[in-house]
């Protein structure tokens, strides 16, 4: 199985601690989501964030909706937590977030390990562009919610 990865950085005023508490909350995900995408966490809420907490979500990719279930894999706050697809439209899909801290404020570090049916040709024609417009937005939406260093 091929995998891909995506890399994304940011910095946010504030100390790891608030920042990781805004990530950790999976209600935050529908603020950060493009709206095209109409994502919505079926799983009740409030959700306890631990290792080994499971969320269902819904949404549409070109007009397709599928649902998706992630594992909360490694919850360590503040530092960092991992979430797998276990469910979903990837063959592999693990998020790792970094939270440290820096002059004034703390820096995320997003790391994703992917893989998709039909490898390269499908990452390259379709998903790759796709995952780069749904983390713009999302780096949009957090610079607007948390502001910027």
């Amino acid at each position: 199985m091929r995998t891909f990865t995506l890399e994304r950085e940011q910095r946010f005023p504030g100390p790891p601690d608030r920042i990781f508490d805004f990530f950790g909350d999976a209600a935050n995900l529908e603020r950060i989501t493009p709206p095209s995408l109409g994502f919505r966490i079926v799983t009740p809420q409030p959700i306890s964030m631990r290792e080994g907490t499971l969320i269902d979500y819904r949404l549409r990719l070109h007009g397709i909706p599928f649902g998706w279930r992630t594992l909360i894999e490694r919850w360590n706050p503040p530092h960092d937590f991992v979430d797998r697809q276990l469910r979903g439209p990837y063959r592999l899909w693990v998020h790792t977030h970094r939270f440290t801290p820096v002059d004034g404020g703390t820096h995320v570090h997003d790391h994703v390990e992917y893989a998709v049916p039909f490898g390269s040709c499908v990452d390259r024609m379709f998903v790759r562009r796709e995952l780069d417009r749904i983390f713009d937005y999302r780096c949009e939406q957090l610079t607007e919610i948390l502001g910027a260093c």
